[in-house]
């Protein structure tokens, strides 16, 4: 009852249960399979027992065609019980795999420890045991004991015999388990660090081969490796030991039961009939228990993947913020912002108050570490470990519906991300494209021309035009997939950290086009020539607002460091 209530309890739990029904099927098909496996049992003791002292052939033809149409029903039970599991099994994975993938997707932003991949393989072998032999053994189990009050019938000493197997059995279950978990879990643990490892230094392979880095980092991966197959065969090792151990107890156990049955039949305590059933139902009584042995590690596997997914999506639960507005005017508001991160002992922005007006083009300006780039993913709601708020048109960023507002934001962060798929579709953000909205905003960005030059246009592969495009053109995707549809916030970190002159000229022309539309746009720029285009400034340094006002008020009079950073004279 406890178990109920720890899963009724919690939202993985509770997505489980909602498969109840299935299970109800399943248990009832179990019924009448294990039911049927006393078939064999009967079908022996009359065959033994009657027809071969009557030498009745009528008799033996029609236990035989009535054994034969149980084994019929037994058998569509089976099949009717894996196919309900099967179905229930894939509709589980479609009920779960969006809600994983949001809580993931959350893990990431919030920057938490936490690898994606390790989420979606949870949940494959939480569906793989809800659908496997191991689920099936559980339903199965509660028959042992009928099996062996059968036993108990036919003599005492062959039920106290099963159950002495039956104890054994599950006692080397949990031991096994016991001795081999551990060092499952190293194993699995060094296999996936290794695994991370290795593909983080092929991300940057090119950085990698120009600086001849090949050499140590083969050497540091070889470590990580050479761990990695030393906790493996260690765990596999113990393992094998253990499955050599279990299957002399499993063999052995039929010789000894049979051995045990000729006896009593010898001395004549049972009929030969009872002596041959005795080992097929004790082979029935210690089938489902056989199979939690050899399957207790994906029990194992299974339960951990549950804790793990379980504590995904408590720590991310489904947003419940639902607001919707058409009337978009983005007018930003900061109300005593504090934005921290893990690790850190100061704050990174340190109680900011400010008012933007809707319409306005603001450059943020400041000496690097200053805060810049936080503060733009805090006004577009990206940012974790924030107290205080950030209000659009009145409301929290955090209380609007994120595939409401998303349309209305416009982001070009400092590492240009495309993502696999055409041109059209990353400026479109791979929703429905409108061509007509693509092709305005490459040409805002002045990049139309170019993707014109591709053999296949808009519908180039960044797969094939990632290697053509320079730093400087794949910015001016971003900031066309930024603008894309007329968004009426802007955030743009450092849109010209790339740019040449004909790219920064365009970026310009962007700028004072989305200022006639009366678009909220916030810049983070470290040139000068950009502050010409902006309405006021916004000076930071270490965390807080030094400066903010129009560029021609002397308190604001901001000069551009060669190396980048402002100065601020007042």
């Amino acid at each position: 009852m406890s178990r109920f209530t720890a899963l009724s309890s919690s939202e993985l739990g509770r997505s489980i249960l909602s498969f109840k029904r299935e299970f109800v099927w399943v248990g009832i098909f179990s019924f009448f399979a294990n039911m049927l496996m006393l078939a064999p049992t009967l079908y022996m003791l009359q065959v033994f027992d009657r027809v071969m002292l009557s030498q009745n052939e009528f008799t033996l033809i029609s236990l035989t065609l009535i054994t034969t149409f149980l084994f019929a029903i037994m058998a569509f039970s089976e099949w009717v019980r894996s196919r309900l599991l099967v179905r229930a099994g894939v509709r589980f994975d479609e009920f779960l795999n969006s809600r994983v993938f949001k809580s993931s997707f959350d893990a990431q932003l919030n920057q938490v420890a936490h690898n994606p991949v390790q989420s979606f393989t949870d949940l494959t072998n939480l569906r793989q045991f809800l659908t496997g032999n191991g689920i099936f053994a559980i339903f199965d189990t509660p028959w042992t004991p009928v099996y062996i009050v059968v036993l108990y019938l036919m003599h005492p000493i062959l039920g106290w015999s099963a159950i002495f197997f039956t104890i054994l059995l599950g006692f080397m279950a949990w031991y096994s388990h016991k001795l081999t978990g551990k060092g499952n879990e190293n194993a699995n643990e060094a296999q996936m660090k290794t695994s991370t490892y290795l593909m983080g230094k092929l991300r940057h392979s090119e950085t990698v081969e120009a600086l001849g880095m090949m050499n140590h980092l083969r050497s540091h991966w070889g470590a990580l490796y050479k761990d990695q197959l030393d906790q493996t065969s260690h765990a596999q090792h113990l393992q094998q030991q253990v499955q050599a151990v279990i299957k002399f107890v499993q063999y052995s156990q039929q010789s000894l039961i049979l051995g045990l049955g000729a006896w009593l039949a010898m001395r004549g305590e049972i009929s030969v009939g009872a002596m041959v059933a005795s080992n097929a139902l004790v082979s029935n009584a210690l089938r489902p228990i056989s199979i939690l042995v050899s399957t207790w590690k994906q029990f194992a596997d299974a339960k951990a993947s549950y804790d793990r997914l379980e504590a995904l999506m408590e720590r991310h639960p489904e947003r419940q913020t639902h607001f919707v507005s058409r009337d978009v005017k983005a007018q930003i508001t900061l109300e005593n912002l504090v934005a921290t991160a893990p690790g850190r002992k100061s704050p990174i922005l340190k109680g900011l108050n400010a008012h933007f007006r809707p319409g306005e083009v603001v450059a943020i300006v400041g000496p690097s570490g200053a805060g810049k780039s936080t503060l733009a993913r805090c006004m577009i709601g990206i940012w974790p470990d924030v107290t205080g708020r950030v209000l659009m048109d009145g409301q929290a960023i955090e209380s609007w519906s994120r595939d409401d507002l998303g349309p209305h934001v416009g982001y070009l962060p400092q590492d240009i991300e495309l993502f696999e798929g055409t041109i059209a579709e990353n400026i479109g953000r791979f929703g429905q494209i409108d061509a007509f909205k693509v092709i305005e905003a490459a040409k805002h960005t002045g990049i139309h021309d170019m993707i014109l030059r591709f053999p296949k246009g808009y519908d180039t592969p960044m797969g094939e035009a990632g290697g053509m495009l320079s730093g400087g053109q794949r910015q001016r995707v971003g900031l066309a997939r930024a603008i894309y549809a007329d968004p009426e916030l802007i955030v743009l970190d450092e849109p010209n950290a790339n740019l040449d002159d004909v790219g920064e000229a365009a970026l310009i022309r962007t700028v004072q086009e989305l200022r006639s539309r009366h678009c909220t746009v916030f810049m983070v720029v470290h040139q000068r020539n950009l502050l010409s285009v902006a309405d006021r400034v916004l000076v930071m340094e270490d965390g807080v607002i030094k400066q903010f006002g129009t560029l021609a008020d002397p308190a604001t009079q901001t000069t551009v460091e060669p190396h980048g950073q402002q100065r601020t004279s007042s």
